[in-house]
């Protein structure tokens, strides 16, 4: 297990906003260029991969609304069950060009915490089954272990199934 301790300018956006909330979490540093994957990542850290979670950003074209999910690593999104899950006939995910611009956060690096704005977030409610979950921390190489409560409170996110099983 590697706990890095950063300096004031070293923080993200993320790690930012958690600090002035006064909620408590852990940073973490990987290899990024080493460990591309969500699994690789989990492993690299010693964490399990049900327990690191990524975070994907969608789109409905009809209501012309983004939404955020996390789900573990290991995981799929649901298309359909995600659209369900915030009130959508279909949402699809977003391209790839577009997460910095919409964001502010890079592929592999998107954090659900300290988006450019505050979109509906859902969480995938396996996390309940842990009382702390990773995400990452808004920088590739970066990852944050947080409460569960905190983060659904941070990111005013609903915890529903939207994995594929």
């Amino acid at each position: 297990m590697v706990i890095v301790l950063l300096v004031k300018n070293d923080k993200t956006n993320a790690m930012r906003l958690l600090d002035a909330a006064k909620v408590e979490y852990e940073t973490f540093e990987y290899d990024a260029e080493k460990y591309v994957s969500g699994k690789e990542v989990a492993n690299a850290l010693g964490e399990d991969p049900e327990q690191v979670f990524k975070t994907l950003v969608t789109y409905s074209e009809k209501n012309r609304e983004h939404f955020v999910f996390c789900i573990p690593v290991e995981n799929e999104l649901d298309l359909k069950k995600a659209a369900k899950a915030v009130n959508v006939k279909d949402i699809e995910m977003i391209k790839q060009k577009e997460l910095l611009p919409l964001t502010g956060y890079v592929h592999g690096g998107c954090s659900p915490i300290g988006m450019k704005k505050n979109f509906n977030t859902v969480i995938d409610e396996s996390a309940i089954l842990f009382d702390e979950i990773m995400v990452s921390a808004g920088r590739r190489g970066m990852q944050i272990k947080i409460k569960l409560e905190d983060l659904i409170r941070m990111t005013k996110a609903e915890l529903k199934d939207v994995v594929k099983q």
